[in-house]
């Protein structure tokens, strides 16, 4: 195995073509072909799905993938220590649940990053679509809660998609509403309270199952249900139509105005909010940094977290 032959299956990953990834390259296409029929004959595996409209990653190929980036991290941090030639950009892709803290320890991790190039992404996006994204390693790290009406659903889950799960914090729910809202003053809700007003939840595609719901209480009927994508826009019905929805209670100032507030919910459940990887790969140093942001961020806002290096549920 050659370190040019773990670049060259990442460009063909990027490009989804061996033809148009020998351009790339700077190579003939039956070069870089047995240079990938090599690499699957030495490792005994099946790299890729080939067909007449490209190739993709197979499983065993996006797994392998993933353990190869960091060999040529490694290697692009000796060659700039050493050699002093340029380095690649940095990579980190994390997929989140809809929480403003997550955006914000983002915020915080990019601010403190010392390198002048890199290439990050940040998705929040539907639950399902977070399973799928760190189980295809297209994301190393995901966010989101657990509860005890989707718990045992969530943890057959991450058995069956090789996931672990680590906890960050627990929290009592809350409500976010608008400051101008009549409940705004009151030091708690109670559900009673809040059947005249519209619930606003994410929606969650076509996986749309009461057990991938960013809330709790999913399989509650309401009066006025009000679904949406995005932050942005639930943050704008809870201010414009006196909105609410169910959250942690932790809302970030510094990237959201003054305009929401969060009330505690007089109910006794709990939110336990947390992280999870694919157990067939390590954490990077980028994936370690942003972690821990993410941990120092919570507990700024007055949450405890579960600090464990390594939490990993016997399924």
């Amino acid at each position: 195995m050659r370190i040019q032959q773990l670049e060259y299956l990442e460009k063909i990953a990027a490009i989804g073509s061996i033809n148009e990834a020998a351009k790339s390259l700077f190579l003939s296409q039956p070069t870089l072909s047995n240079a990938i029929k090599e690499l699957e004959t030495e490792m005994g595996i099946c790299l890729l799905h080939r067909s007449k409209s490209g190739v993709s990653l197979t499983e065993e190929g996006l797994e392998f993938l993933s353990y190869a980036r960091q060999v040529i991290d490694q290697v692009e941090l000796l060659e700039k220590r050493y050699k002093h030639t340029k380095q690649r950009d940095s990579r980190l892709s994390i997929s989140s649940q809809h929480y403003a803290f997550s955006v914000h320890a983002f915020v915080e991790f990019i601010h403190s990053y010392e390198d002048d190039s890199y290439q990050f992404t940040l998705r929040e996006t539907e639950t399902q679509n977070i399973l799928e994204d760190v189980a295809g390693f297209r994301s190393e790290i995901g966010i989101l809660f657990l509860s005890d009406f989707n718990r045992q659903i969530m943890e057959k889950l991450f058995e069956e998609k090789n996931l672990v799960f680590s906890p960050l914090f627990q929290a009592t729910p809350h409500i976010f509403i608008s400051k101008d809202n009549p409940l705004a003053t009151k030091a708690s809700v109670t559900l009673e309270e809040l059947d005249e007003l519209p619930y606003l939840s994410f929606e969650q595609g076509d996986g749309n199952s009461f057990y991938f719901a960013e809330e709790i209480l999913s399989t509650r009927t309401y009066k006025k249900h009000i679904k949406v994508s995005d932050r942005a826009t639930i943050f704008n019905l809870m201010v414009g139509l006196n909105g609410y929805t169910f959250s942690s209670g932790i809302i970030s100032r510094e990237l959201n105005d003054d305009s929401i507030v969060a009330i505690p919910l007089d109910i006794s459940d709990q939110i336990e909010i947390g992280w999870i990887k694919s157990r067939r790969s390590t954490l990077s140093a980028l994936g370690e940094h942003y972690l821990g942001t993410l941990k120092r961020h919570i507990r700024d806002y007055g949450f405890a977290t579960i600090e464990e290096d390594v939490y990993e549920k016997n399924y």
